[in-house]
Protein backbone atom coordinates (compact mmCIF):
# COMPACT_ATOMS: atom_id res chain seq x y z
CA UNK A 1 0.00 0.00 0.00
CA UNK A 2 2.75 2.32 1.00
CA UNK A 3 4.58 1.49 -2.23
CA UNK A 4 1.43 2.30 -4.30
CA UNK A 5 1.08 5.71 -2.63
CA UNK A 6 4.67 6.56 -3.46
CA UNK A 7 4.13 5.55 -7.11
CA UNK A 8 0.98 7.67 -7.33
CA UNK A 9 2.79 10.68 -5.85
CA UNK A 10 5.61 10.30 -8.32
CA UNK A 11 3.15 10.17 -11.23
CA UNK A 12 1.36 13.29 -9.96
CA UNK A 13 4.65 15.15 -9.62
CA UNK A 14 5.64 14.13 -13.14
CA UNK A 15 2.34 15.36 -14.58
CA UNK A 16 2.57 18.67 -12.74
CA UNK A 17 6.16 19.16 -13.97
CA UNK A 18 5.14 18.35 -17.53
CA UNK A 19 2.32 20.89 -17.38
CA UNK A 20 4.29 23.67 -15.71
CA UNK A 21 7.70 23.43 -17.39
CA UNK A 22 6.57 24.21 -20.97
CA UNK A 23 5.05 27.45 -19.69
CA UNK A 24 8.23 28.27 -17.81
CA UNK A 25 10.25 27.43 -20.85
CA UNK A 26 8.06 29.65 -22.97
CA UNK A 27 8.32 32.47 -20.45
CA UNK A 28 12.07 32.07 -20.34
CA UNK A 29 12.23 32.05 -24.14
CA UNK A 30 10.08 35.16 -24.24
CA UNK A 31 12.39 36.86 -21.77
CA UNK A 32 15.39 35.92 -23.85
CA UNK A 33 13.67 37.14 -26.98
CA UNK A 34 12.78 40.37 -25.22
CA UNK A 35 16.37 40.79 -24.13
CA UNK A 36 17.56 40.22 -27.67
CA UNK A 37 15.04 42.80 -28.89
CA UNK A 38 16.17 45.27 -26.24
CA UNK A 39 19.80 44.66 -27.18
CA UNK A 40 19.20 45.25 -30.90
CA UNK A 41 21.17 48.30 -31.87
CA UNK A 42 19.86 51.05 -34.10
CA UNK A 43 21.74 50.80 -37.41
CA UNK A 44 22.62 54.12 -39.05
CA UNK A 45 24.66 54.65 -42.21
CA UNK A 46 26.02 57.93 -43.57
CA UNK A 47 26.53 57.94 -47.33
CA UNK A 48 28.74 60.69 -48.70
CA UNK A 49 28.52 61.57 -52.40
CA UNK A 50 32.19 62.50 -52.23
CA UNK A 51 35.15 61.67 -50.02
CA UNK A 52 36.47 62.51 -46.59
CA UNK A 53 39.42 64.87 -46.24
CA UNK A 54 37.81 68.10 -47.40
CA UNK A 55 38.42 69.58 -43.92
CA UNK A 56 34.94 71.09 -44.07
CA UNK A 57 31.55 69.74 -45.19
CA UNK A 58 31.89 65.96 -45.47
CA UNK A 59 34.34 65.81 -42.59
CA UNK A 60 31.79 67.63 -40.45
CA UNK A 61 29.11 65.08 -41.36
CA UNK A 62 31.47 62.26 -40.43
CA UNK A 63 32.18 63.89 -37.06
CA UNK A 64 28.44 63.88 -36.43
CA UNK A 65 28.36 60.17 -37.21
CA UNK A 66 31.19 59.52 -34.76
CA UNK A 67 29.37 61.51 -32.06
CA UNK A 68 26.22 59.45 -32.66
CA UNK A 69 28.07 56.15 -32.35
CA UNK A 70 29.82 57.27 -29.16
CA UNK A 71 26.85 58.81 -27.32
CA UNK A 72 23.92 56.70 -28.50
CA UNK A 73 25.58 53.32 -28.92
CA UNK A 74 24.23 52.87 -32.44
CA UNK A 75 25.84 50.64 -35.02
CA UNK A 76 27.08 53.23 -37.50
CA UNK A 77 29.10 53.42 -40.68
CA UNK A 78 30.31 56.14 -43.04
CA UNK A 79 30.57 55.24 -46.72
CA UNK A 80 32.51 57.40 -49.20
CA UNK A 81 30.68 57.24 -52.52
CA UNK A 82 33.22 59.28 -54.49
CA UNK A 83 32.56 61.92 -57.10
CA UNK A 84 31.15 59.79 -59.92
CA UNK A 85 27.40 60.66 -60.03
CA UNK A 86 26.55 57.43 -61.87
CA UNK A 87 27.36 55.44 -58.71
CA UNK A 88 25.27 57.39 -56.21
CA UNK A 89 21.79 56.08 -57.05
CA UNK A 90 22.83 52.39 -57.27
CA UNK A 91 24.70 52.78 -53.97
CA UNK A 92 21.65 54.28 -52.29
CA UNK A 93 19.44 51.50 -53.65
CA UNK A 94 21.83 48.87 -52.31
CA UNK A 95 21.90 50.48 -48.86
CA UNK A 96 18.10 50.66 -48.86
CA UNK A 97 17.88 46.93 -49.56
CA UNK A 98 20.18 46.25 -46.61
CA UNK A 99 19.37 46.13 -42.91
CA UNK A 100 20.03 49.77 -42.07
CA UNK A 101 17.32 51.48 -40.03
CA UNK A 102 18.29 55.05 -40.96
CA UNK A 103 20.15 56.17 -44.08
CA UNK A 104 21.69 59.65 -44.09
CA UNK A 105 22.70 61.49 -47.25
CA UNK A 106 23.50 65.10 -48.05
CA UNK A 107 23.60 67.81 -50.74
CA UNK A 108 21.26 68.69 -53.58
CA UNK A 109 23.03 66.14 -55.79
CA UNK A 110 21.33 63.30 -53.90
CA UNK A 111 17.77 64.64 -54.13
CA UNK A 112 16.74 62.90 -57.37
CA UNK A 113 18.03 59.52 -56.24
CA UNK A 114 16.36 59.83 -52.85
CA UNK A 115 13.02 60.85 -54.37
CA UNK A 116 13.09 57.70 -56.51
CA UNK A 117 14.24 55.27 -53.86
CA UNK A 118 12.67 56.36 -50.56
CA UNK A 119 9.03 55.77 -51.65
CA UNK A 120 9.94 52.16 -52.53
CA UNK A 121 11.36 51.46 -49.08
CA UNK A 122 8.79 52.70 -46.60
CA UNK A 123 10.27 50.46 -43.90
CA UNK A 124 13.41 52.65 -43.95
CA UNK A 125 13.95 56.14 -42.58
CA UNK A 126 16.02 58.71 -44.44
CA UNK A 127 17.67 61.96 -43.41
CA UNK A 128 19.00 64.37 -46.02
CA UNK A 129 21.00 67.42 -45.02
CA UNK A 130 21.82 70.73 -46.71
CA UNK A 131 18.82 70.47 -49.01
CA UNK A 132 15.21 69.32 -49.11
CA UNK A 133 13.07 67.01 -51.20
CA UNK A 134 9.76 67.71 -52.95
CA UNK A 135 7.19 66.55 -50.41
CA UNK A 136 4.30 67.71 -52.58
CA UNK A 137 5.26 65.71 -55.64
CA UNK A 138 6.47 62.48 -54.04
CA UNK A 139 5.41 60.26 -51.14
CA UNK A 140 8.34 61.02 -48.84
CA UNK A 141 6.73 60.57 -45.45
CA UNK A 142 9.84 58.62 -44.39
CA UNK A 143 12.28 61.44 -45.18
CA UNK A 144 13.42 64.26 -42.88
CA UNK A 145 15.25 67.18 -44.50
CA UNK A 146 17.72 69.51 -42.80
CA UNK A 147 18.30 72.97 -44.21
CA UNK A 148 20.74 75.56 -42.90
CA UNK A 149 20.42 79.32 -42.77
CA UNK A 150 23.93 79.77 -44.13
CA UNK A 151 22.98 83.28 -45.21
CA UNK A 152 22.84 84.31 -41.53
CA UNK A 153 26.36 83.14 -40.74
CA UNK A 154 27.64 84.52 -44.03
CA UNK A 155 26.23 87.93 -43.11
CA UNK A 156 28.40 87.88 -39.99
CA UNK A 157 31.63 86.91 -41.75
CA UNK A 158 30.85 89.41 -44.53
CA UNK A 159 30.61 92.12 -41.89
CA UNK A 160 33.87 90.89 -40.38
CA UNK A 161 35.60 90.90 -43.78
CA UNK A 162 34.48 94.50 -44.37
CA UNK A 163 35.82 95.60 -40.99
CA UNK A 164 39.14 93.84 -41.64
CA UNK A 165 39.65 95.28 -45.14
CA UNK A 166 39.18 98.79 -43.71
CA UNK A 167 41.40 98.16 -40.68
CA UNK A 168 45.06 98.63 -39.87
CA UNK A 169 45.54 94.90 -39.38
CA UNK A 170 48.96 93.71 -40.67
CA UNK A 171 47.75 91.95 -43.83
CA UNK A 172 45.10 94.53 -44.78
CA UNK A 173 45.73 96.92 -47.67
CA UNK A 174 44.21 100.35 -48.34
CA UNK A 175 41.73 98.99 -50.89
CA UNK A 176 38.18 98.12 -49.83
CA UNK A 177 38.09 94.77 -51.63
CA UNK A 178 37.13 91.33 -50.33
CA UNK A 179 36.78 87.97 -52.10
CA UNK A 180 34.28 85.11 -52.34
CA UNK A 181 34.95 81.65 -53.81
CA UNK A 182 31.98 79.42 -54.59
CA UNK A 183 32.23 75.78 -55.59
CA UNK A 184 29.35 76.05 -58.06
CA UNK A 185 26.85 78.69 -59.15
CA UNK A 186 23.89 77.03 -57.42
CA UNK A 187 21.25 78.30 -54.95
CA UNK A 188 22.82 76.97 -51.75
CA UNK A 189 26.20 78.55 -52.59
CA UNK A 190 24.50 81.78 -53.64
CA UNK A 191 22.72 81.81 -50.28
CA UNK A 192 26.17 82.16 -48.72
CA UNK A 193 27.04 84.84 -51.25
CA UNK A 194 24.03 87.12 -50.75
CA UNK A 195 24.44 87.00 -46.98
CA UNK A 196 28.17 87.72 -47.27
CA UNK A 197 27.65 90.71 -49.55
CA UNK A 198 24.79 92.07 -47.41
CA UNK A 199 26.94 91.78 -44.27
CA UNK A 200 29.85 93.55 -45.91
CA UNK A 201 27.64 96.37 -47.19
CA UNK A 202 25.96 96.67 -43.78
CA UNK A 203 29.37 97.84 -42.54
CA UNK A 204 30.28 99.86 -45.64
CA UNK A 205 28.31 99.98 -48.93
CA UNK A 206 31.50 100.92 -50.76
CA UNK A 207 33.24 97.60 -50.09
CA UNK A 208 33.77 95.70 -53.36
CA UNK A 209 33.15 91.95 -53.36
CA UNK A 210 34.95 89.85 -55.98
CA UNK A 211 33.05 86.63 -56.77
CA UNK A 212 34.46 83.52 -58.47
CA UNK A 213 32.96 80.07 -59.07
CA UNK A 214 35.22 77.07 -59.55
CA UNK A 215 32.57 74.81 -61.10
CA UNK A 216 33.68 71.99 -58.79
CA UNK A 217 33.87 71.04 -55.14
CA UNK A 218 36.98 68.87 -55.48
CA UNK A 219 39.53 70.95 -57.41
CA UNK A 220 41.90 72.74 -54.99
CA UNK A 221 44.21 73.80 -57.83
CA UNK A 222 41.36 75.69 -59.53
CA UNK A 223 40.34 77.26 -56.23
CA UNK A 224 43.88 78.48 -55.62
CA UNK A 225 44.15 79.93 -59.13
CA UNK A 226 40.91 81.89 -58.79
CA UNK A 227 41.71 83.32 -55.36
CA UNK A 228 45.27 84.25 -56.27
CA UNK A 229 43.64 86.39 -58.96
CA UNK A 230 41.33 87.97 -56.35
CA UNK A 231 44.27 88.82 -54.10
CA UNK A 232 46.08 90.30 -57.11
CA UNK A 233 43.00 92.49 -57.74
CA UNK A 234 43.24 94.02 -54.28
CA UNK A 235 41.36 91.62 -52.00
CA UNK A 236 43.05 91.17 -48.63
CA UNK A 237 40.58 88.58 -47.33
CA UNK A 238 38.50 85.89 -49.09
CA UNK A 239 35.68 83.56 -48.03
CA UNK A 240 35.88 79.86 -48.92
CA UNK A 241 32.53 78.26 -49.87
CA UNK A 242 33.83 75.47 -52.05
CA UNK A 243 34.40 72.28 -50.08
CA UNK A 244 37.67 70.58 -51.03
CA UNK A 245 38.18 73.18 -53.77
CA UNK A 246 38.34 75.77 -51.01
CA UNK A 247 41.55 74.27 -49.67
CA UNK A 248 43.09 76.04 -52.65
CA UNK A 249 41.83 79.35 -51.25
CA UNK A 250 43.64 78.64 -48.00
CA UNK A 251 46.79 77.78 -49.97
CA UNK A 252 46.49 81.08 -51.84
CA UNK A 253 46.15 83.02 -48.57
CA UNK A 254 49.28 81.35 -47.25
CA UNK A 255 51.22 82.05 -50.45
CA UNK A 256 50.15 85.71 -50.72
CA UNK A 257 50.20 86.30 -46.94
CA UNK A 258 46.55 87.38 -46.92
CA UNK A 259 43.55 86.59 -44.73
CA UNK A 260 41.08 83.77 -45.29
CA UNK A 261 37.67 82.76 -43.91
CA UNK A 262 36.97 79.05 -43.71
CA UNK A 263 33.68 77.24 -44.12
CA UNK A 264 31.54 74.43 -42.69
CA UNK A 265 34.12 73.22 -40.14
CA UNK A 266 36.49 75.29 -38.00
CA UNK A 267 39.26 75.16 -40.58
CA UNK A 268 41.83 76.77 -38.30
CA UNK A 269 41.43 73.83 -35.91
CA UNK A 270 41.56 71.39 -38.84
CA UNK A 271 44.93 72.70 -40.04
CA UNK A 272 46.66 74.08 -36.94
CA UNK A 273 48.67 70.90 -36.35
CA UNK A 274 49.22 69.67 -39.92
CA UNK A 275 49.95 73.09 -41.46
CA UNK A 276 50.23 75.80 -38.79
CA UNK A 277 51.36 78.44 -41.30
CA UNK A 278 48.23 77.93 -43.38
CA UNK A 279 46.06 77.90 -40.26
CA UNK A 280 47.54 81.19 -39.08
CA UNK A 281 45.91 82.99 -42.05
CA UNK A 282 42.38 81.77 -41.21
CA UNK A 283 40.76 84.52 -39.14
CA UNK A 284 37.60 82.45 -38.52
CA UNK A 285 35.24 80.03 -40.26
CA UNK A 286 31.53 80.20 -40.97
CA UNK A 287 30.57 76.85 -39.51
CA UNK A 288 27.67 74.93 -40.96
CA UNK A 289 27.13 72.57 -38.06
CA UNK A 290 26.34 69.48 -40.10
CA UNK A 291 27.75 67.35 -37.28
CA UNK A 292 25.49 68.86 -34.62
CA UNK A 293 22.42 68.78 -36.88
CA UNK A 294 22.80 65.07 -37.67
CA UNK A 295 23.42 64.36 -33.99
CA UNK A 296 20.31 66.38 -33.10
CA UNK A 297 18.21 64.44 -35.62
CA UNK A 298 19.20 61.04 -34.23
CA UNK A 299 18.65 62.26 -30.67
CA UNK A 300 15.13 63.38 -31.60
CA UNK A 301 14.52 60.06 -33.37
CA UNK A 302 15.49 58.07 -30.30
CA UNK A 303 13.14 60.25 -28.24
CA UNK A 304 10.33 59.65 -30.73
CA UNK A 305 10.22 63.33 -31.67
CA UNK A 306 11.78 63.48 -35.15
CA UNK A 307 9.16 64.59 -37.67
CA UNK A 308 9.57 62.78 -40.94
CA UNK A 309 7.82 64.07 -44.03
CA UNK A 310 9.01 67.63 -43.48
CA UNK A 311 12.00 69.97 -43.76
CA UNK A 312 13.49 72.05 -40.96
CA UNK A 313 15.79 75.06 -41.33
CA UNK A 314 18.44 75.57 -38.66
CA UNK A 315 20.08 78.96 -38.17
CA UNK A 316 21.96 80.92 -35.54
CA UNK A 317 19.16 80.47 -33.03
CA UNK A 318 19.15 76.68 -33.38
CA UNK A 319 22.98 76.41 -33.48
CA UNK A 320 22.74 75.16 -37.03
CA UNK A 321 25.46 77.61 -37.97
CA UNK A 322 28.05 79.67 -36.09
CA UNK A 323 31.14 81.81 -36.42
CA UNK A 324 34.18 79.89 -35.16
CA UNK A 325 35.54 81.37 -31.95
CA UNK A 326 39.03 80.01 -31.36
CA UNK A 327 42.47 81.14 -30.23
CA UNK A 328 43.41 82.49 -33.66
CA UNK A 329 40.18 84.49 -33.93
CA UNK A 330 40.91 86.10 -30.58
CA UNK A 331 44.56 86.64 -31.50
CA UNK A 332 44.03 88.19 -34.95
CA UNK A 333 40.69 89.98 -34.72
CA UNK A 334 40.42 93.11 -32.54
CA UNK A 335 38.00 92.82 -29.64
CA UNK A 336 35.83 95.64 -30.95
CA UNK A 337 35.30 93.66 -34.17
CA UNK A 338 34.46 90.49 -32.24
CA UNK A 339 32.04 92.42 -30.06
CA UNK A 340 30.40 93.84 -33.17
CA UNK A 341 29.92 90.34 -34.58
CA UNK A 342 28.22 89.24 -31.35
CA UNK A 343 25.97 92.30 -31.50
CA UNK A 344 24.98 91.57 -35.11
CA UNK A 345 24.39 87.90 -34.28
CA UNK A 346 21.94 88.85 -31.57
CA UNK A 347 20.17 91.27 -33.87
CA UNK A 348 19.69 88.51 -36.44
CA UNK A 349 18.37 86.12 -33.79
CA UNK A 350 16.00 88.80 -32.50
CA UNK A 351 14.78 89.63 -36.00
CA UNK A 352 16.17 93.17 -35.97
CA UNK A 353 18.26 92.32 -39.04
CA UNK A 354 16.54 90.44 -41.86
CA UNK A 355 19.16 88.59 -43.89
CA UNK A 356 18.52 88.19 -47.59
CA UNK A 357 18.44 84.72 -49.12
CA UNK A 358 18.93 83.12 -52.52
CA UNK A 359 15.87 80.91 -51.87
CA UNK A 360 13.30 83.71 -51.65
CA UNK A 361 11.61 85.00 -48.52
Amino acid sequence: MKRKVIVVLLVVMFVITALVMPGCGKKQANQQGGNKQAEKKLKVVLYLNGTLGDKSFFDSANRGMQMIEKDFGVEGKTIEGGYDPSKWEPDLEQLSEGDWDIIIVGTWQMVDALQKIAPKHKDKKYIIFDTTVDYNKYDLSNVYSILYKQNEGSFLVGALAAMITESNMPKANPQKVIGFLGGMDIPVINDFKVGYIQGAHYIDPDVKVLVSYAGSFNDPAKGKELVLAQYDQGADIAFNVAGETGIGLLDAAKEKDKYAIGVDSDQYIMFKDSDPEKAAHIVTSMKKNVDKSIYRAIKLYKEGKLEFGKAEALGLKEDGIAVADNENYEKLVPKEFRDKIKELEQKIINGEIKVQTAFGS
